[in-house]
């Protein structure tokens, strides 16, 4: 068999893995059961959710649960522990001989992989899910500090994806970010990605994911997500409140977080505890009754990379009302399946919803358009720009940090 034909041997290192609940976790999942799926040898190390150590077999993947320890602040979530865990890493690597090592993040366990991969001669791709808004709130960093901290933090983010040899983000405006804060090599977008066939539309089931959810029948907004400081919950609680009194309409939240309690309160205070509904974790597979249940989808953060739940909803066929910040713009197309507005604009946010949940014909639309420009992101395809780019890493020897380092500060002739 042909090296380029040859199943490829992928080691995916992640500092969050199900059963966390978050994007860039979720993401990572379904890259290394997809490549799995194709007939690729796939390994992931991450930490162990139940805190020692162990290796399972997860279908066709290969889960190193690494050494964990719980994260300040965030009781759901835990970190490997450093102590060893280099040694670990190592031994996984000489075992396995990996054509490539994937690194998801810059922190502690991605960034010790992507350490012994080079030094093991294997070529390392990192992709970039970073943002410092999305720690701020996680951390407890207090409001006058943010800027430094977001400061330190991208030169420290900088500093690792310089040693991978191929860095990636899920958007051209991730990339561009990236580039902003000082990455002067090449950076790829590619989209995480969004399976079509078990999002897509299923109006007929509308009624029957209300009753599973225990929803009234009325126009329903919903949001997938984590209920935290950087999504902004509170603005489209409040848009709510805003358009209850023209519009019979509720708010379906999915997801937990550290700001449920205050959200209740808000609703409570804005007189609209009715209207609101906590549906609190949903597991994975229900979630597409999640969007069945909806009429529109609205996010109101400012901290998205992509938003894989933005997705989601416009691959159901939801119209989308999204904040005008960072990656959420490129989902949308003004008028055409759904609307932006300014962030933190309460008032037009409430304008954008009353709108999508206008008239039905309108309303199935946006819908349709949603669904249109979300087949452009089918995790088919980013599956095998991964395949691509790891293919046409493998058994190329890694170009020497020194020689890496000596390019990027070449002057650029203009």
């Amino acid at each position: 068999m042909a090296q380029s034909d040859r199943p490829l041997r992928v080691l995916i290192a992640t500092d969050t893995y199900p059963p966390d609940v978050n994007g860039a976790g979720y993401f990572t999942h379904r890259l290394a059961e997809g490549l799995a799926r194709r007939g690729h040898r796939v390994h992931v190390a991450c930490p162990s959710e139940r805190g020692e150590p162990y290796v399972t077999v997860n279908g066709a993947v290969t889960e190193h649960r690494m050494r964990s320890a719980p994260i300040p602040f965030q009781p759901s979530m835990r970190a490997a522990v450093p102590l060893g865990l280099g040694g670990h890493i190592a031994r996984i690597v000489q075992r396995m001989d990996p054509d490539v090592v994937h690194a998801q993040s810059h922190f502690p366990l991605s960034r010790s992989a992507l350490r012994k991969g080079r030094a093991a001669g294997i070529p390392v791709v990192l992709t970039n899910h970073f943002m410092p808004d999305n720690l701020y709130a996680h951390a407890r960093v207090p409001a006058p500090m943010r800027e430094l901290a977001g400061t330190l933090a991208w030169k420290d983010m900088v500093r690792v994806a310089s040693e991978a040899d191929y860095v990636t983000t899920p958007t051209p405006r991730a990339a561009r970010l990236l580039r902003e804060q000082g990455f002067a090599r090449t950076v790829e977008d590619i989209s995480c990605g969004i399976d079509l066939e078990r999002f897509h539309p299923r109006g007929g089931d509308r009624a029957a994911a209300r009753r599973r959810f225990g929803l009234p029948d009325r126009d329903t907004i919903v949001f997938v997500g984590r209920l935290d400081e950087e999504k902004r919950i509170g603005d489209t609680i409040r848009a709510l409140a805003g358009i209850v009194p023209e519009r019979d309409a509720q708010l379906a939240l999915a997801g937990v977080g550290q700001r449920e309690k205050e959200l209740r309160a808000l609703a409570v205070e804005l007189g609209v505890a009715d209207r609101v509904f906590f549906l609190g974790f949903v597991p994975d597979e229900d979630l597409p009754l999640v969007y069945a249940a909806g009429d529109a989808f609205a996010i109101a953060g400012v901290a998205e990379l992509q938003s894989i739940a933005t997705l989601e909803a416009m691959s159901t066929g939801l119209p989308v009302v999204a904040a005008d910040a960072m990656a959420l713009p490129h989902l949308l197309e003004e008028g055409r399946n759904g609307f932006l507005f300014p962030p933190g604009d309460v008032e037009r946010l409430a304008d954008r919803l009353l709108t999508v949940l206008g008239p039905e014909k309108d309303r199935r639309a946006m819908g349709e358009a949603s669904r249109e420009i979300a087949l452009r992101h089918d995790h088919h395809r980013s599956l095998e720009r991964f395949e691509e780019t790891y293919k046409r890493l493998r058994g190329a020897p890694p170009v020497p940090l020194w020689v890496e380092r000596a390019v990027a500060a070449r002057p650029v002739a203009v």
